[in-house]
């Protein structure tokens, strides 16, 4: 009878500790989830950088679902930069970059392309960003072109970061804004205003800050598209309030279209509605 019950208490209670884990993992991408890393499920929004205030919490609760995901792990790392423990970040990277993690591969080549927390080895950097490249992530190709791209001493070759960045926007926001990005200014290749637009629209539909506030210039000069004023304020909105500084002074702009200036032509002041 007492092995039948000791039997029901462990089935009892392994889904607990399954919950409490993913209340845990639940709590750590609330404070310290990257709003570019490819494993962040699309409904949650991740924080470009942690605030001070949630240093401890992220570290607490991500610590105790890295066991169980490298998502965690790599948020682990990034509490542990943003809590200057330089050498704990560099290894939460390294096992989170083992479990697969092309976003933990990204970190660890800046560590070794800048020499930070680790001596600086740019070919040990270009073949983590390669790795990611490869996988996908969009900081791991615009950082491969940074260096050169795969044949080491080339200069960087923007049109293979197009190439890459064609791949990853099938299904990758971030990859999306940055190949917009470089359609939009012809980096790489010919300038395409069109497209360049296409992408910033599905990008911005994911709730990517940087694409929405693209979509608000764009609609609001008319670029590569309709122009609609009504629409690129709404793009701004959505944007700023998702802290994109950019958006937030355009939504200014808007707001107090008339500079006054001096005869030396220093700004006085502003008219706004």
């Amino acid at each position: 009878m007492r092995a039948y019950v000791l039997a029901t208490l462990l089935a009892l209670a392994t889904p607990l500790a399954a919950r409490a884990q993913s209340a845990d993992l639940v709590l750590c991408d609330r404070v310290a989830a990257d709003p570019s890393d490819p494993d962040k499920p699309a409904d949650v929004k991740g924080v470009t950088e942690i605030a001070s205030s949630d240093v401890a919490t992220a570290i607490k609760f991500c610590k105790q679902a890295a066991s169980s995901s490298r998502r965690a792990m790599f948020a682990l790392g990034r509490a542990y930069a943003a809590n200057r423990q330089t050498s704990e970040a560099i290894a939460a990277w390294r096992k989170a970059a083992d479990k697969g993690s092309s976003a933990a591969m990204v970190e660890l080549g800046v560590a070794y392309g800048t020499g930070s927390g680790v001596a600086k080895d740019e070919a040990q950097a270009r073949k983590l960003f390669e790795k990611a490249a490869q996988s996908g992530n969009p900081r791991g190709v615009s950082n491969l072109a940074a260096l050169g791209g795969a044949g080491g001493a080339a200069p960087a070759d923007p049109a293979q970061a197009r190439a890459l960045l064609g791949k990853a926007a099938e299904t990758n926001a971030e990859a999306q804004y940055q190949l917009g990005l470089m359609l939009a200014s012809g980096n790489g290749g010919e300038r395409d205003d069109a497209a360049a637009r296409a992408l910033f629209e599905k990008a911005a539909a994911q709730n990517h800050p940087g694409a929405l506030e693209r979509m608000g210039a764009f609609a609001e000069g008319g670029r590569g598209g309709p122009k609609d004023k009504d629409a690129a304020k709404a793009y701004y909105e959505r944007a700023a309030a998702l802290g994109d500084d950019d958006a937030k002074k355009a939504l200014e702009r808007i707001r107090c279209p008339y500079a006054i200036k001096d005869k030396q032509g220093k700004l006085v002041t502003t008219l706004c509605f």
